[in-house]
């Protein structure tokens, strides 16, 4: 029964509401410099009070960036302060609002740059995709905290 589930659940999600910006072919993550074409999946991208995108290899590094926006600016690696954040659904590709998702913590599907948070758009999904790849606990974006993240990095 949980496998019919997670296929019709799996089905549903096909056709994202919205997209990620494309990405540059020579573009690099900000944080780790890793090649940003090469994880489809994990992208997360924030738009800039200036209206610019920065995009991401994933939401370890969006939220490095976010939380030490001022040392990004100084040293000429952002031109001016994040409007918004958005994250893609791990399972659907949908574009979401990174504070309206939630997160997985502790599965065993590791990122570009090891352990990371896996995105979401319902807590629904989230556990499905627990029931085959594991993760210790589900976290709302008011749980993620400069902590977390460092943590994540060690």
């Amino acid at each position: 029964m949980k496998k019919l589930l997670l296929a019709l659940l799996l089905c549903a999600g096909t056709l994202p509401a919205g997209e990620i910006s494309p990405v540059d072919q020579n573009s690099t993550d900000p944080v780790y410099q890793l090649a940003l074409k090469k994880y489809p999946k994990w992208l997360c991208e924030a738009t800039l009070e200036n209206g610019k995108v920065m995009q991401f290899v994933s939401v370890k590094s969006m939220m490095q960036v976010y939380y030490h926006q001022e040392y990004f600016i100084k040293h000429k690696l952002m031109e001016s302060p994040i409007k918004a954040l958005y994250v893609q659904d791990y399972m659907s590709g949908e574009r979401i609002d990174a504070t309206k998702a939630v997160y997985l913590f502790g599965s065993k599907i590791v990122g570009p740059h090891g352990d990371d948070l896996i995105p979401f758009a319902s807590e629904e999904r989230a556990k499905l995709f627990m029931m085959k790849n594991a993760g210790t606990k589900i976290l709302p974006y008011t749980k993620l905290t400069k902590g977390l993240i460092r943590y994540l990095d060690m």
